[in-house]
């Protein structure tokens, strides 16, 4: 029998009996934020055997949602179902299109070199009527970001990063893993792109939606590291 409390005073009474009885106890702290839930499927995902692109552990939480049980199930399923090499196509193929999809999903795949994530990512969004302009703007604002993490004192503490750069923490951190694999030629590469494609989906050009993965596409090959 598994019983669970999930804290304050109702129940206690029974917690101490159960622990009378010599019932063993696990502590399970809240997972409340995005950075720590990543990291959970992360876990789940190699305690079941398999590995996992970071894309793809974004689209698990995406499309299941943030209950711990239904993550956990969720993993292990998908390292059974794939073999246990788990990538974005495979969390489309086994839980479909997200609920809700947005620019900044598209972006973070872009800057990360993962090209076939950000393409999923971005007619995810389109088809669940994200404005074009939208996501040029959270392509922008993420290698804006890069370039200023980047260009920030090194060695300096996150905290204080966050502090002068106006970000919480856990970003910092993301966009310094995603800041390794930039230079700065390829900062203004992807920031000419980004400014051809806005002008595109304003007006400019014929097809937004060509214009946006042709700026995808510039972004990821832009980074120096792949």
């Amino acid at each position: 029998m598994v019983v669970v409390h999930a804290g304050g005073n109702k129940g206690k009474a029974l917690l101490k009996e159960l622990a009378e009885r010599n019932a063993v106890r696990v502590e399970c702290p809240r997972i409340t934020k995005y950075r720590d839930r990543l990291e959970f499927v992360q876990r789940e995902v190699r305690r079941a055997g398999g590995a996992i692109t970071e894309p793809a552990a974004r689209a698990i939480l995406e499309a299941v949602g943030s209950d711990l049980r239904e993550l956990a199930m969720a993993c292990a399923q998908l390292v059974s179902d794939t073999g246990g090499n788990i990538d974005v196509d495979a969390v489309v193929r086994y839980h479909g299109t997200p609920a809700e999809v947005t620019g900044f999903a598209v972006a973070d795949a872009a800057v990360d070199g993962d090209t076939s994530a950000a393409l999923a990512q971005l007619r995810w969004a389109l088809a669940t009527g994200v404005s074009p302009v939208l996501v040029t703007s959270a392509l922008a604002g993420g290698v804006r970001q890069i370039a200023r993490v980047a260009s920030a004192t090194r060695g300096a503490r996150t905290a204080d990063l966050a502090r002068d750069l106006g970000m919480p923490p856990w970003k910092v951190e993301r966009v310094q893993r995603q800041a390794r694999g930039w230079g700065p030629d390829g900062i203004a590469v992807a920031l000419a792109a980004i400014a051809d494609a806005d002008a595109a989906v304003k007006g400019a050009g014929v097809d937004p939606a060509y214009a946006l993965e042709r700026v995808v596409l510039t972004i990821a090959d832009a980074r120096v590291a792949k």
